[in-house]
C-alpha cells in the first residue's frame, strides 16, 4: 500500500506540468508551464512578474492543491519586518517563565538566560516555517507581492533564497532539509534588485488573449451563458486596448463581473445592466465614468457587429 502520507511527485514533463495546471482550473499558455517545470525540476524559486489580477498568485494555491503540499503564504507590505515575516521571540511567556523560576529560588541566570530562549519560545513566521519539514514535503513558499515591501527586506531574502537558511543569534543558523517550492509575484510598482532574480527563474505573466479568456470564464464561471460570456470577454479585451484607462481590469475581474451578471440572470451584456455593475469590473471611479453611458454603449454595439451570431438580448415580455 502506498503511504498517504507521502509527497506527491512533480510532474515530469511539460505536458504533465500543463495537465497539473489544467486539472485544477487553471489555464496556462506552454511557455507558462515550461519555466513552470524547470522551476520545479531545478529547485529554483520563480519569479512572476505581471499586472494584478493576472493570475500570479494563483499559481501558488494550484501547485499546494495538486501537489499536496502545505502552502505559506508572505504576504508583503510597506514596513514588513524579521518579526512580521521571520520570527518573533514570545516576551509574555519568556516573563512568566523567568517569575516562575525566581519564585521557586532558582538564581542561575546562566541556565535561565538559555532556557527562555528555546524553541517553545520561539513564534515561527512564514519564512521559518517555509524552512521546516514537512511529511507531505516541502511546502510551497509564496512570497506575495514583493514589490511592497522595502528594499532592505529584499535584500534579507538573498539569504534566505541562496542557502534556504536563516540565522537566529539565540539559535544559530536554521537551515531547511529539502528547499520549499518558493514562488514570488510583483505588480512592478518598483524594480526588484537583480541580485534576487538571478536566483530565479523568471516569467512576465501578461493579460491572456481573448481566446484564452474566454476558456477562463467559461471553466471559473459555468453557469454564465455562452452569449454573455463571449460578450464580457470581447468587452474587457476593449478595454484593454485603449490607453485612457487608469488601471486595466485583470482576469480575477472579469470573473467577477461575469459572475455577477450570471447572478443576475443576464444572458447577454445589456446597456444598462452593464453600467450599473461597472464597479465589479473597474475600481476607479474616473475608468467608470470614462466608460459609462455612450461609450460603454458604443463598445457592445461594435462587439455585436463584429460578431453578428451573437445573440441579441431577450425582450421582455
Amino acid at each position: 500500500m502506498s503511504d498517504p502520507h507521502a509527497p506527491a511527485a512533480l510532474p515530469s514533463s511539460i505536458e504533465q506540468t500543463l495537465q497539473l495546471l489544467t486539472g485544477a482550473g487553471y489555464v496556462a499558455d506552454r511557455a507558462l508551464a515550461t519555466v513552470l517545470h524547470l522551476s520545479l525540476r531545478m529547485g529554483r524559486p520563480l519569479f512572476l512578474e505581471g499586472e494584478a489580477g493576472v493570475g500570479k498568485t494563483e499559481i501558488a494555491k494550484v501547485l499546494s492543491q495538486t501537489l499536496g503540499r502545505d502552502l505559506i503564504r508572505l504576504q508583503c507590505y510597506e514596513g514588513l519586518d524579521l518579526a512580521a515575516a521571520v520570527y518573533e521571540w514570545n516576551y509574555p511567556a519568556q516573563m512568566v517563565e523567568i517569575r516562575v523560576s525566581e519564585a521557586a529560588g532558582d538564581t542561575d541566570h546562566t541556565s535561565l538566560s538559555k532556557s527562555i530562549f528555546e524553541d517553545r519560545f520561539l513564534i515561527k513566521r512564514p519564512v521559518l516555517q517555509a524552512l521546516e519539514p514537512s511529511l507531505k514535503g516541502p511546502p510551497v513558499f509564496l512570497i506575495d507581492e514583493l514589490d511592497r515591501a522595502d528594499e532592505a527586506f529584499e535584500a534579507f531574502l538573498l539569504e534566505v533564497l541562496s542557502e534556504y537558511q536563516v540565522t537566529i543569534p539565540e539559535l544559530g543558523t536554521i537551515k531547511a532539509e529539502e528547499p520549499p517550492i518558493v514562488i514570488i509575484t510583483t505588480n512592478r510598482t518598483r524594480e526588484i534588485h537583480d541580485a534576487l532574480k538571478r536566483r530565479c527563474l523568471y516569467h512576465w505573466v501578461d493579460y491572456p488573449n481573448a481566446k484564452r479568456e474566454l476558456e477562463i470564464v467559461r471553466t471559473k464561471v459555468p453557469g454564465a451563458s455562452d452569449v454573455l460570456t463571449g460578450e464580457i470577454v470581447a468587452f474587457v479585451q476593449k478595454l484593454r486596448a485603449e490607453d485612457d484607462l487608469f488601471k486595466q481590469p485583470g482576469v480575477a475581474e472579469t470573473l467577477d463581473w461575469a459572475t455577477a451578471l450570471s447572478e443576475l440572470n443576464e444572458i447577454a451584456l445589456d446597456p444598462d445592466m452593464a453600467t450599473d455593475t461597472l464597479g465589479v469590473l473597474l475600481k476607479y471611479q474616473d475608468d467608470i465614468e470614462r466608460v459609462r453611458g455612450s461609450r460603454l454603449k458604443q463598445i457592445i454595439d461594435e462587439i455585436r457587429k463584429e460578431d453578428p451570431n451573437k445573440a441579441q438580448p431577450m425582450p421582455m415580455v
